[in-house]
């Protein structure tokens, strides 16, 4: 019997995930961890409401959800101020990003995004065929001009930006942004990951202009919603795009229950409003945690803190496995410079006081392991 027969493209990708769960991780040390930390999830959870909604949806499990997300993508239109026909709910950002990505590139199709950035994204220009060309980041930022200028050196597709930004929490106003997206060059689209909006100063998210062919935007319920595990995501974009999802999504993709908990939470802003609160003090206390143990905390306008550990990728790394050993999980970014750093998730004063009794120890280990 021969093997799957599978194609050419497949068969000469490597078997890549992007992330490793933290379930993942805890069932291959053999306990759970004390503190998670790692995911960028909203511990402060989701919203009451949504609560209660999806338990009374899941009643009605035994049905299909709504193929179209039809109640939620007209409350999503009117809190954007757009139409529904510039909406389209999916399975995340990362389910969505997989299907713009198969609408749009075609094998050998040129696609730009920076080094070290949101690597799902990667996953699916590769799982594609697409051409992958990096832009490093300039100090702790995306550099949106460097990405325009590859993008129009290389006929891109695609030109992929988050902002704020993951792995660094860093942002850009939205006047460079929307410099930007006035200089996409012909032919290619922006894709400007908001993933973090909510939690972003004033000022950060460039007005939508729901009729610009040049732009689709992502938001998602998965960080300040409290709703990592329902999966909705959410795209914003002129009509014709939009409707092309029609053509490749998995129109069964969204569960009742998801379409019901973030419709609940959408119409919960006070919940949204606290949350934000919580994030930003322990966004605080995760900066004193980092100061006393002589560390640097890096500006954040997401729900996470990028913290400095002052050497190299190789220290950061040890102090990485430091935690892990003292169960805490948190992640740090892949690609130097970057990979000096630790990431840590804002989260409730328990999980901190854990983070803050581990990372002392984490870190003494990994600096004797350096100076070795």
């Amino acid at each position: 019997m021969t093997g799957p027969r599978f194609t050419d493209l497949v068969a000469s990708l490597p078997a890549t995930v992007p992330f490793v769960g933290p379930e993942t991780q805890e069932r291959a040390r053999g306990r759970p961890f004390r503190a998670r930390l790692g995911a960028n999830e909203s511990l402060f959870g989701p919203s009451p409401r949504a609560v209660a909604a999806m338990q009374e949806a899941a009643r009605e499990a035994w049905k299909y959800g709504d193929s179209t997300s039809h109640d939620l993508r007209a409350a999503l239109a009117a809190d954007l101020g757009v139409a529904p026909g510039n909406v389209m709910v999916g399975e995340g950002i990362d389910g969505l990003l997989g299907y713009l990505v198969r609408m749009l590139v075609a094998p050998g199709d040129p696609v730009v995004t920076s080094a070290g950035a949101y690597p799902t994204f990667n996953y699916h220009v590769a799982g594609f065929g697409g051409a992958l060309h990096l832009v490093p980041f300039a100090g702790d930022h995306e550099d949106p001009d460097g990405l325009i200028a590859r993008a129009r050196g290389v006929g891109a597709k695609l030109v992929y930006l988050s902002n704020p930004n993951n792995p660094m929490g860093s942002w850009h106003q939205a006047a460079r942004v929307q410099a930007k997206i006035d200089a996409v060059p012909e032919g290619t689209l922006m894709v400007l990951d908001e993933a973090y909006i909510e939690f972003a100063p004033e000022g950060t998210a460039p007005p939508i202009d729901p009729d610009d062919p040049r732009v689709i935007r992502f938001r998602t319920f998965s960080k300040a919603h409290g709703l990592a595990g329902a999966r909705v995501g959410y795209a914003i974009g002129a009509a014709p795009l939009i409707a092309g999802f029609d053509k490749v999504r998995n129109h069964f993709g969204m569960c009742r229950i998801s379409q019901a908990g973030a419709l609940a939470s959408l119409g919960d802003p006070a919940w949204l409003a606290e949350v934000g609160a919580q994030v930003a003090a322990a966004r605080d206390r995760i900066g004193a945690i980092a100061r006393a143990n002589g560390l640097v905390a890096l500006p954040s306008a997401t729900n996470f803190v990028t913290v400095d550990c002052g050497g190299d990728g190789a220290l950061a790394r040890a102090v990485l496995a430091g935690l892990a050993e003292r169960d805490v999980f948190v992640r740090m970014p892949g690609v130097a410079p970057l990979d000096r750093c630790i990431r840590i998730s804002a989260g409730p004063e328990d999980q901190l006081d854990v983070l803050a009794e581990a990372l002392p120890g984490a870190l003494a280990d990994a600096r004797d392991s350096a100076a070795r």
